[in-house]
C-alpha cells in the first residue's frame, strides 16, 4: 500500500471555528480525516506527524531542521511527503529544504491555504487532497512522478526553490514567474514531465548546517549611506542578497560601489538578484552592472530573493572559504537558477 506522511507545522489550513467563541483555533491534525472524509477515498496508508502549531511569521531555520530530522527519520517508510504550512514563509521554507534535502527521490510537498479548513469556502481541502495525490503518485517502473520539493496551491504544482508568494486576498497565492509549472491539476492532474529533476541513484543526504549570518540590501532611489553601511558592516555578516533594479542594475554612486567593494574584500559574498519578478540578472548589459561584476558581485541570474537568502545560509554552513561559496552561487544545485 502507498503510504504518505503528511507533516502539520501550522498555518491557516490547520485552524478551526470555535463556534463558542467565534475565534479561530488549531484543531488535532491527527483527527485529519473528520474535516476531510474525502481521504478515506484513498487507497493510501496516510499517517500524520504534528508539530506544536508555529505561525508561519514566527518560521525559523531550527523549524527547517525539525522537518529536515522528520523526512529523514521516516525517509524508507513512505513514499511521499506532505508539508502543511502557513503562506507567509512556505517559499523560504521550500527553499531551504530544496538544498538541505539533497539526492530526493520521492516527493515533498508543501501546501497550505487560504481559508481555515474547517470554513465552507476553504481551498484548503483541495489543496490537501491533490498534495496527497501528488505525492502518492508513481511512474509505472514504480519512480516518483515528483521527486523534488514543491508547493501545490490552488491547482498549480511549483518547484519550491523557484516560487514566491505574491497574493494575500485569492486563492492563488503563489506564482513561479520564470519556471513553469511541474504540473497543473484539473480532471487529471498533468505533469510536465519535461522540466521535472530527475533522481540519481545516490542515497538521501541530509543537511544541516546553515549559517544565518546574512542580510537583504535592497536599493532605492534616495537611500543613504549611512543605510548602506549600516547594513553591509552587521558585525559577523558573511552574505549579503544585493536587490537590484531591473536586469541587474544599480546607482554608480562612487560611495555605493566603494562600499561594495570594501565588503567583498573583507570576504563577504555579495548575490545579485532583480527586484522584477520576471527576468533575470545580466550583468553585462549596461555599465553599472559591469562595475558590480568588476568589483566581485555574483549574478544570482533569475534567483527569488527566498531561494538566494537560502541558498547562501546553506553554502555558507559548508564552506568557510568565501571562494567556494561564489562557486556555489554561480551553480545550480536543485534547479534554482536557469544559467
Amino acid at each position: 500500500m502507498t503510504s504518505i506522511l503528511i507533516i502539520y507545522t501550522g498555518g491557516t489550513i490547520g485552524m478551526k471555528l470555535d463556534p463558542d467563541t467565534g475565534s479561530l483555533k488549531p484543531f488535532n491534525f491527527e483527527q485529519v480525516e473528520q474535516e476531510v472524509p474525502e481521504l478515506k477515498k484513498f487507497a493510501y496508508a496516510i499517517d500524520t506527524i504534528s508539530f506544536t502549531p508555529i505561525d508561519s511569521s514566527d518560521i525559523q531555520p531550527h523549524s527547517w531542521l525539525q522537518m529536515v530530522d522528520i523526512i529523514t527519520e521516516q525517509y524508507d517508510k513512505y513514499d511521499g511527503f506532505v508539508v502543511l504550512h502557513g503562506t507567509d514563509t512556505m517559499a523560504y521554507t521550500a527553499s531551504a529544504l530544496s538544498f538541505m534535502l539533497e539526492n530526493l527521490s520521492k516527493p515533498v510537498v508543501l501546501t497550505g491555504s487560504q481559508l481555515p479548513i474547517g470554513m465552507i469556502r476553504t481551498d484548503g481541502k483541495e489543496n490537501l487532497i491533490s498534495a496527497i495525490e501528488i505525492a502518492a503518485s508513481k511512474h509505472s517502473d514504480g519512480s516518483a512522478c515528483v521527486p523534488e520539493v514543491c508547493i501545490f496551491f490552488e491547482n498549480e504544482l511549483l518547484r519550491g526553490n523557484r516560487t514566491s508568494k505574491y497574493n494575500a486576498e485569492h486563492f492563488r497565492a503563489f506564482r513561479s514567474d520564470n519556471f513553469p509549472p511541474l504540473a497543473q491539476a484539473g480532471i487529471h492532474i498533468a505533469y510536465n514531465e519535461d522540466v521535472i529533476l530527475r533522481p540519481t541513484d545516490k542515497p538521501l543526504q541530509r543537511h544541516t548546517y546553515l549559517d544565518t549570518n546574512v542580510a537583504v540590501l535592497r536599493i532605492f532611489p534616495g537611500m543613504s549611506q549611512a543605510y548602506v553601511n549600516s547594513v553591509l558592516n552587521i558585525q559577523g555578516l558573511r552574505g549579503v542578497v544585493l536587490e537590484t533594479y531591473g536586469s541587474g542594475n544599480a546607482p554608480s554612486l562612487p560611495w555605493f560601489l566603494d562600499a561594495l567593494k570594501n565588503a567583498i574584500n573583507r570576504g563577504i559574498a555579495i548575490m545579485n538578484v532583480s527586484q522584477c519578478h520576471t527576468g533575470t540578472v545580466d550583468m553585462s548589459a549596461y555599465e553599472v552592472g559591469r562595475k558590480l561584476m568588476q568589483i566581485g558581485v555574483i549574478s544570482g541570474y533569475d534567483s527569488t530573493t527566498e531561494t538566494a537568502l537560502a541558498k547562501l545560509m546553506f553554502l555558507l554552513g559548508h564552506y568557510s572559504s568565501v571562494e567556494d561559496v561564489k562557486k556555489g552561487l554561480s551553480m545550480s544545485l536543485r534547479g534554482e537558477i536557469s544559467i
